[in-house]
């Protein structure tokens, strides 16, 4: 990767909050994210946090969200808790930007857009949990608007392992390029 597009590249990290993370068990996880986001600070890459979290009352939930309507009244992934934050051992910096979403994918009810335009990065390597939720989402949605795209295969997980596998090695690769966080680090460093 050359300067150049380095400066319109930049890290999407999604929903790797403590509300979530929880109901994952990959004690080697986090490491490898922090693995990432260092070689992304080490590039100058812009690093976007992406997180779901509502307001207090849930009123951008709807009844008919097959997905959310089961968290109304719970006070999970309320914007106002720690558990809706960012995870804390992941270390957000002042130069990040944070984005929150009111759906799935990284795209829908936030202000992604706006922050990507304005920053004019055209290229974004995606890592997150989970696979089958934010980034395939994502994913998507982010080739249908002419980004470039990189997968860190070992970024994302899922809860249904046979479910990663299939779309970090047959549905990702038609729209992104599908990388290990160390394989990617060492593209950046070379």
């Amino acid at each position: 990767m050359t300067d150049a597009s380095r400066a319109d590249t930049a890290l999407l990290l999604m929903d790797l909050q403590p509300g979530i993370l929880a109901n994952y068990g990959d004690a080697d996880y986090l490491p490898r994210i922090r693995r990432a986001l260092a070689a992304a600070r080490h590039a100058g890459l812009q690093v976007i946090w992406v997180r779901v979290a509502f307001r207090d009352g849930y009123p951008e939930v709807s009844a008919d969200n097959a997905i959310f309507a089961g968290i109304r009244g719970s006070g999970r992934l309320l914007e106002s808790t720690d558990a809706a934050g960012i995870h804390p051992d992941l270390a957000v910096q002042p130069q990040d930007v944070i984005v929150t979403k009111r759906r799935i994918g990284a795209f829908a009810g936030s202000d992604l857009d706006v922050v990507l335009r304005g920053g004019n990065i055209r290229h974004l390597v995606l890592a997150g949990v989970s696979t089958s939720g934010v980034v395939l989402s994502t994913v998507r949605l982010a080739a249908d608007l002419d980004y470039r795209l990189t997968v860190l295969a070992d970024g994302c997980m899922d809860g249904d392992a046979e479910v990663h596998r299939v779309l970090t090695e047959k549905v990702f690769p038609r729209q992104a390029t599908v990388r290990t966080i160390d394989d990617w680090a060492a593209s950046l460093a070379a």
